[in-house]
């Protein structure tokens, strides 16, 4: 046995360990753990479809087709990665014991998908086929009871985004939410009091995309069915309109449901900001200001006065506790929305390709009359 192979049976087994490691410590532990293999995956899938993106022109709705099977084809390409990485290392294992290198890994492949298509010759190469049978097959396993947990959280994701959607059209903004909340969609009663409730609902969803995004990273990329809709500008939408309920209605019934909202929201774009690595501060210092500016809010502000939604203090004076809630989330929310090329919605900030923000959709206002032939089809 030459010091060549028992090297090579050496660095098998680390690679064999570091794929464990990584297959385990993506699907089955509770929390966040991270993994050179998996970060590495994920790097060279979104990459390759940023490139295709590119590719496929300015159009934001063309783009948004293309990236809806990022996620999918990452999951994907990871248990690929997987599975040739434990081929590579039971490979180097069996080396010692079998004397061509291909016909290793033709046995290692054969334990792999539990064909058994190579025999073994000795109980050593038994041992190495036996635990290389257990890997792949645990791991198609471990992915497959993986698939469900992250539907499920996906569609308790949604289910809200989609609500939010009705209430606000798309692509979300905040100030659109509270002017359409007051004066109740077209009922021409305002439902402003019912702003708390919304608020309630949404710390609940932060909490949970929280926990889920943050362990199962693959989440952040899973796209809307809708292309103008995003995780993303939906939870910055319902954070900006809490922090101007705050700002703009001191005397709020219910303040603490928008304090809870914007707290939960930034401790969950802040949590998932960091599982990817983005740079992102502890404490946010008001002092530093924010990427919007006071002309956008007083428009905004304009926006809800044409409404006549009812604000309490002047521009500002609600600027400056406004700025003081969003220093708090828009890094963040800002880092996240370009890294999932999310609808270029207002208040979202830049996009990698420069798409220019686009103010919520507006349907046209009809009515039906008694003359059939006046009703506008």
């Amino acid at each position: 046995m030459s010091v060549v192979r028992v090297l090579a049976a050496v660095l098998g087994a680390l690679v064999v360990v570091a794929t464990g490691w990584s297959v385990i410590g993506t699907v089955v532990v509770p929390r966040r753990v991270h993994s050179v293999i998996t970060r590495s995956v994920a790097r060279g899938v979104n990459w390759v479809f940023e490139r295709v993106a590119d590719v496929v022109g300015p159009s934001y709705e063309r783009r948004d087709r293309v990236l809806a099977f990022q996620g999918p084809v990452q999951l994907i390409v990871q248990l690929g990665a997987w599975l040739a990485l434990f081929e590579l290392g039971f490979g180097l294992l069996l080396w010692p014991f079998v004397h061509v290198l291909r016909d290793c890994f033709e046995q290692a492949a054969s334990s792999l998908t539990t064909l058994g298509i190579v025999p073994s010759a000795s109980g050593r190469q038994t041992a190495v086929d036996v635990l290389a049978g257990f890997a792949g097959l645990g791991t198609v396993a471990l992915q497959i009871g993986y698939l469900p947990t992250l539907y499920a959280a996906f569609n308790r994701r949604e289910t809200l985004v989609t609500m939010l959607d009705s209430r606000g059209s798309v692509p979300s903004w905040g100030p659109e939410l509270l002017a359409r909340t007051h004066y109740g969609l077209g009922s021409g009663v305002s439902a402003v009091s019912e702003l708390p409730d919304l608020f309630d609902q949404w710390e609940s969803w932060s909490a949970d995309v929280q926990e889920s995004h943050s362990t199962y990273t693959t989440l952040i990329r899973f796209r809307s069915p809708r292309a103008l809709s995003n995780w993303v500008t939906a939870q910055l939408a319902v954070m900006d309109a809490a922090a101007m309920y705050l700002a703009l209605l001191p005397s709020a019934p219910r303040p603490i449901s928008a304090r809870l909202c914007l707290r939960g929201g930034f401790t969950c774009l802040t949590t998932i900001a960091r599982a990817l690595r983005i740079p992102v501060p502890e404490d946010a210092d008001p002092a530093q200001g924010i990427s919007l500016t006071y002309e956008e809010f007083e428009a905004a502000v304009d926006r809800l006065r044409a409404v006549n939604f009812p604000i309490e203090r002047s521009t500002e004076e609600a600027w400056l506790d406004f700025l003081g809630w969003r220093v708090n989330y828009e890094q963040a929310a800002y880092a996240l929305a370009w890294v999932v090329d999310a609808p270029p919605a207002l208040w979202s900030g830049p996009r990698r390709r420069g798409d220019r923000p686009m103010a919520p959709e507006r349907p046209l206002l009809r009515k039906a009359t008694k003359d059939p032939k006046q009703v506008d089809r």
